[in-house]
């Protein structure tokens, strides 16, 4: 009935009308939803100077190998990338070599062997399918840019990992599904993955679920934007180049003017 009563004004109005709808439908969808506040933590890796913490970065790669990586997959980083963290040539040789793709043959025939440096990380499933068949019909999303795409991505992420909690005796849980108080619709699909002990870290760091969350994120989040340290200095060098060049360029007409000026 709007639509109709619409259309009986000019062609531009009705045009404009929509476009005007089209806009403002994202910003009201958002508004009505619930607004989770995430606890802020302290990220090495925040602000204009903000960089990774190697050590911290290599226990979370322990924490996806071990806890995550059953279900997530990394699809867009490959191995070698691991080299920026730390590891060298042939520790990310024996981490890749853990693994096994898919590949032609000369003959055409597809052979399994093991993955190289060059190999991006292997999916714990073949494909899209398999994937959501073994979570209930949910599909577990890749965690590439899993920082990068959320709202306050790295807040977000631990506070996730770390909000499994008892649900409210008014709150019916159905089976297969899990109370998490910093989930939208505090119902989740996967079950709390983080535990006292759950990893044994090489460099002897105790393995609580808070450490372990705060690793982990550390490393996605690196994973999500690997090009952040040279990025920042690149950015803290313009921005020094240019206030050189202001500096020199207010002296320099100074200078110019300083003679027309006296006369």
């Amino acid at each position: 009935m709007l639509i109709r009563f619409l259309k009986s004004f000019p062609s531009i109005s009705y045009k404009l009308f929509l476009l005007i709808v089209f806009l403002l439908t994202p910003f009201v969808a958002f508004s009505a939803g619930e607004k989770i506040d995430y606890p802020k933590q302290k990220w090495s890796f925040s602000g204009i100077t903000g960089t990774f913490d190697r050590a911290s970065q290599q226990r979370g790669l322990q924490v996806y190998k071990e806890v995550c990586s059953g279900c997530h997959g990394l699809r867009l980083l490959a191995y070698r990338n691991l080299k920026a963290i730390g590891y060298n040539d042939d520790e990310i040789k024996a981490f890749a070599s853990e693994n096994n793709v898919n590949t032609i043959n000369d003959e055409g025939e597809i052979v399994e062997r093991p993955a190289r440096p060059s190999d991006r990380f292997v999916s714990p499933y073949p494909n899209d399918k398999a994937a959501r068949a073994a979570n209930g019909g949910a599909y577990p999303p890749d965690l590439s840019l899993i920082v990068k795409a959320r709202p306050d991505g790295a807040n977000y992420l631990h506070a996730l990992l770390t909000g499994y909690v008892d649900a409210p005796a008014e709150k019916k849980v159905p089976d297969g599904m899990y109370y998490n108080k910093y989930y939208s619709g505090n119902l989740i699909g996967m079950p709390q993955p983080l535990y006292d002990d759950g990893v044994e870290y090489a460099d002897g760091t105790k393995a609580t679920p808070e450490q372990m969350a705060k690793d982990v994120t550390a490393f996605l989040a690196w994973a999500s934007e690997p090009e952040m340290e040279d990025r920042k200095r690149l950015g803290i060098s313009v921005i020094l180049f240019l206030l050189l060049l202001t500096l020199l360029s207010y002296f320099a007409m100074k200078q110019i003017w300083a003679p027309i000026k006296n006369k």
